[in-house]
């Protein structure tokens, strides 16, 4: 046999090239697209048949399935994919990569690449030097395209000929008369290569010109084709490693929706080639079962026709599998995160800009609704349940004087400070890593500017609370009944939030809060006029006038600094910006 190690090295070579050709682009097509498809990603699957076409067309556009499925998974473990929805979008992911096989069969074997590849890695590669990022990715995006199809013509010049090694044939003559058992060995040859190489294009690209050069019969290549459908998912799987329960239940869905395809093409195998051979001949090739020459297109056939027979038949069915993913991968209920630990600010969620900016606002909003609503209640010596409750807030100061051990420094320190440091340099690092849209640089400036309101509320909480400790059961009542007031409009606001933040329709309640806001100023203006008059009636001390007067103000601070951080975080309007630390 002519066919030595030094051969075998040069084939690795050239896989290696088409490989790095295949990434190459891959990359610069994602630099060039990742923002517009990971927002179509993000939106576009409220139901199956969008998560289907948006799956097969981001998959048709990055050429490559495994991006869009780690995609996919990074989405589920931040939340932004249900079960459902990733496992809509895998099915269509699954169509998409077969644009590969047809790319690769029609300028690999119909079309000679190899005399215009090298011009056009000439090309791309003056394009990189262009100062504009887009042009560079184009450039990238075309030394990528020639690259692979150089990798591809050195494949099919490495590949050993039959014709004169006719021992490599009785090599495999000797696996390939093993009738079913045969199909059963080469599905899995192709899944252990495509985890190897860890790109189903590639084991595709081999599996063609295995074909071509006369290795292997249609019926061998097309169960590998199908090994290449299992081995595809293991690259999800693997990233779901590091990711929670919902990445994980994404990658399992996808190795599940891989394996039950196979099986019932196992089960109608022989039948279904008959039919991509019909195909075939209809459309004007000569039947796979005669030429070798054909096998490369009847192949490409059978892969775009099993899935979308796949995807057709098991879309019907994307809830029971959900229900058996869920059942294999159950949710972990775990002990809640620490307070002062966050909860969704996590490495992996720097990944992508959504995940980030997702990330950053689920925590900024946990942040608020346990922490700062704790702190601020306790501060008022009010329990937040009796705040939540539809309790007239009347009766819910009057019966509210009991003194809580509530240090609001200490609280700050323990339940804020680390999260608020957190989230602050998340942003950060949101805002240098990538390259945000001017909406999606509005949501981190606008979130950072929430986080330091929380923290200039809790600042204003401090004074309040000292006072609101001394005359809460004072002897005088008149200050006591001033405190009560102070206490009451503070507890309101934070109700109306907290109806604003879960009831289904807020537009009610977020009126209600505008109108609070807008009121804030009058109620400095009554405040005043009250507090003279306690002063020229000596209800009060000069002291208490004193503290009166700067409690007013805070109280009114906190209320309109309440108010903008829901607004932020739950209605996403105006850019609101401030300052302020402990």
């Amino acid at each position: 046999m002519e066919y030595g190690f030094t051969n075998l090295l040069q084939l690795l070579g050239a896989l290696g090239v088409f490989l790095f050709g295949m990434k190459v682009m891959s990359d610069a097509l994602l630099l060039l697209a990742g923002n517009k498809m990971r927002t179509i990603l993000a939106s576009m699957t409220s139901n199956r048949v969008y998560g289907i076409l948006t799956g097969f067309f981001i998959t048709s556009v990055i050429q490559s399935s495994s991006a869009t499925t780690l995609m996919v998974v990074s989405f589920s473990n931040a939340g932004l994919l249900t079960l459902v929805e990733s496992i809509g979008v895998i099915m269509g992911a699954n169509i998409g990569t077969t644009i590969t096989a047809w790319l690769i069969t029609i300028l690999g074997f119909k079309v000679s690449m190899s005399a215009i590849a090298l011009p056009l890695v000439g090309l791309g590669f003056g394009l990189t030097f262009l100062k504009k990022e887009r042009f560079k990715n184009i450039g990238n995006f075309v030394v990528g395209f020639a690259v692979l199809f150089i990798g591809l013509q050195f494949l099919k010049e490495t590949m050993p000929d039959v014709k004169n090694n006719p021992e490599l044939l009785a090599f495999l003559s000797k696996y390939a008369d093993l009738g079913f058992l045969s199909v059963l060995l080469f599905l899995f040859i192709g899944t252990v290569l495509t985890v190897i190489v860890q790109s189903s294009s590639a084991t595709m690209a081999l599996t063609l010109i295995m074909t071509a050069q006369g290795w292997i019969p249609f019926e061998l290549a097309a169960a590998m084709v199908l090994g290449e459908n299992v081995g595809t998912t293991i690259t999800a799987n693997l990233a779901a490693i590091i990711g929670n329960h919902k990445a994980k239940q994404t990658a399992r869905a996808h190795l599940i929706f891989n394996l039950i395809g196979v099986v019932w093409m196992l089960i109608l195998f022989y039948p279904f080639l008959q039919m991509v051979s019909r195909i075939s001949v209809y459309f004007g090739s000569v039947s796979p079962y005669v030429s070798a020459m054909a096998i490369p297109v009847a192949i490409s056939i059978f892969h775009t026709t099993f899935n979308i027979a796949n995807t057709f038949l098991l879309v019907w069915f994307v809830k029971p599998i959900a229900k058996i993913v869920e059942r294999f991968v159950p949710e972990k209920v775990d002990i809640e995160t620490a307070i002062d630990e966050p909860k969704f600010l996590k490495e992996q969620v720097l990944k992508y800009p959504e995940t980030a900016l997702l990330a950053l606002s689920k925590e900024s909003k946990r942040l608020f609704k346990n922490s700062v609503f704790e702190i601020v209640s306790h501060a008022l010596h009010i329990h937040r349940t009796d705040i939540k409750s539809d309790e007239k807030m009347k009766k819910v100061i009057k019966k509210s004087h009991v003194l809580f051990d509530a240090n609001v420094r200490d609280l700050y320190t323990k339940r804020v400070k680390n999260i608020y440091g957190e989230i602050i340099r998340y942003a950060s690092l949101t805002q240098n890593k990538f390259t945000l849209t001017e909406q999606q640089n509005k949501e981190v400036t606008e979130l950072k500017a929430a986080n330091r309101k929380m923290v200039e509320i809790l600042k204003a909480v401090l004074e309040l609370s000292r006072n609101v400790s001394m005359y809460l059961n004072a002897d005088n009542k008149f200050i006591k009944k001033e405190y009560d007031k102070l206490r009451k409009r503070t507890a309101k606001v934070l109700r109306v939030i907290h109806l604003f933040r879960t009831e289904d329709d807020n537009l009610e309640y977020h009126k209600k809060l505008m109108a609070m806001k807008a009121a804030l100023k009058t109620n400095k203006q009554v405040n005043d006029i009250a507090i003279d008059n306690l002063i020229r009636k000596e209800r009060i001390t000069t002291d208490m006038a004193s503290s009166l007067f700067n409690d007013y103000d805070n109280v009114n601070d906190i209320a309109d600094k309440l108010i903008d951080v829901a607004d932020l975080l739950y209605v996403k309007k105006d850019t609101l910006l401030g300052n302020g630390d402990f």
